[in-house]
């Protein structure tokens, strides 16, 4: 007989088809006068979703995992960006299945590549400046650009000199906005924005949060699917009210109601960096033994917004409406904006050295209730996979086992799925000494 019982989400569909939804209107945007842009997952998208009228992005990492799920069209993308456009197989995957996707002159969800009006990017990651620069020259290279600098350190470290420096980037921004679209920005819009963006990032937080309960009411493979939304548009109505709305409460029900992601949970694991998304069944291998993924600094914290408390414990960052404010003007929007995202994104704060993925990582496992870890040695990104094997070590003193895997985010050609599967039936017979489930 399960332990628990089980059931899958009541809201899968609808976060599904509010993905398809997000791709369809970027390629159809054109013909209704509406606007397009590229930009980053990691982007403060509230600011041009705030230009009057419609307007529509699409953000890169997002587009180049949906290509990576497709083992078959991921190969082709890549092979035309290195082939065609002389791309090096070290750099990140995504970035080669986009620059593919333009090379080939095809959109992943149908029809020749759609065109940007602008781009609106925000630096980070080493890639991501020049990311979008190259595809505007693979594009030819008339897309007007932006990009804004977000290295102002650690959560730990930002205070209000290093959030002003944001922001005037970001009234910075608007004005190229407003001079190159020949639109304003609307105040009002953007205050709905930026409240938006809170949303969907605290109550992704609290969603994650919930995780902590035995059994866990989600596993991360369930989650992949739920938090791309945030990665596509932060401020979007419809992706915030879902969070809010639809995905809290009932995650909250099966909390309360003992409903688990998997039936047979016996071992919790804590995961590191993307999966490689064409072989996501590795996690419904490890499922088989009763091993369960509920907790990945990267999976809470790409879109989610924490703060550590004065207990030294990881907890969900407070929405607008649990702080009692109330926007002001533009300059308080982008304060508020710019605060929360340098704070509250605790994924960035591994770019500054390896002690505090350490850190953060031991604080989840803890909290998290973890039994062993399972990473993920990805070649296809070099900023979440920093500081991978300092993280094992971590792990191995809390007294956790931990077994590591080599593979690719986005390129199927550096995985090996029989290799893989054999070295977990080892890990979890002869280190967890556990059985496949009956």
């Amino acid at each position: 007989m399960p332990k628990y019982k089980t059931k899958g989400l009541d809201c899968w569909g609808k976060v599904k088809q509010l993905r398809e939804k997000y791709y369809k209107d970027y390629g159809e945007a054109h013909d209704r006068g509406a606007l397009r842009w590229e930009g980053g997952a990691w982007n403060f998208d509230a600011i041009p979703q705030a230009l009057e009228g419609e307007v529509h992005a699409l953000t890169e990492e997002p587009y180049g995992a949906s290509i990576g799920f497709d083992k078959a069209k991921q190969v082709r993308f890549q092979e035309a960006a290195e082939g065609k456009w002389g791309c090096a197989r070290d750099l990140c995957a995504y970035l080669r299945n986009y620059w593919g996707s333009i090379v080939l002159n095809e959109y992943a969800f149908g029809g020749p590549w759609p065109h940007a009006d602008f781009i609106f990017q925000n630096h980070i990651c080493c890639s991501h400046a020049t990311w979008l620069q190259t595809a505007d020259e693979i594009d030819g290279g008339k897309i007007p650009y932006f990009c804004f600098d977000v290295g102002a350190g650690p959560y730990d470290k930002i205070g209000d000199r290093q959030i002003r420096y944001v922001v005037d980037q970001l009234h910075d921004g608007i004005a190229f906005l407003e001079k190159v679209t020949k639109r304003k920005i609307d105040d009002a819009k953007l205050a709905k924005k930026v409240e938006n963006t809170y949303r969907s990032c605290c109550y992704w937080a609290k969603v994650c949060e919930l995780n902590k309960s035995v059994p866990a009411p989600l596993d991360e493979k369930t989650m992949f699917s739920l938090y791309v939304l945030g990665t596509l548009e932060k401020s979007n109505d419809a992706f915030a009210d879902f969070y809010e709305k639809d995905l809290y409460p009932e995650v909250k029900d099966r909390v309360a109601n003992k409903i688990a992601a998997v039936a047979d949970e016996r071992c919790r694991m804590i995961g590191d960096s993307q999966p490689p998304w064409g072989f996501l069944n590795v996690y419904r291998y490890l499922e088989k033994y009763g091993v369960v993924s509920v907790a990945n600094l990267y999976t809470f914290s790409l879109i989610g917004w924490w703060k550590v408390n004065d207990k030294g414990e990881i907890v969900p960052y407070p929405t607008l409406k649990e702080q009692g404010i109330t926007i002001k003007d533009r300059d308080h929007a982008l304060w508020l904006l710019a605060e929360a995202e340098l704070k509250g994104k605790l994924m960035w704060a591994p770019f500054y050295g390896a002690d505090y993925k350490v850190d953060l990582v031991s604080k989840i496992a803890k909290q998290w209730k973890i039994d062993a870890g399972v990473i993920h040695l990805n070649r296809g990104c070099e900023g979440t996979a920093q500081h991978q094997m300092e993280t094992k070590n971590a792990l191995a003193k809390l007294g956790l086992p931990v077994m590591t895997f080599e593979g690719n985010m986005a390129d199927e050609r550096e995985f090996d799925e029989v290799r893989t599967a054999r070295m977990i039936d080892l890990f979890v017979t002869e280190t967890l000494g556990l059985k496949k489930v009956a």
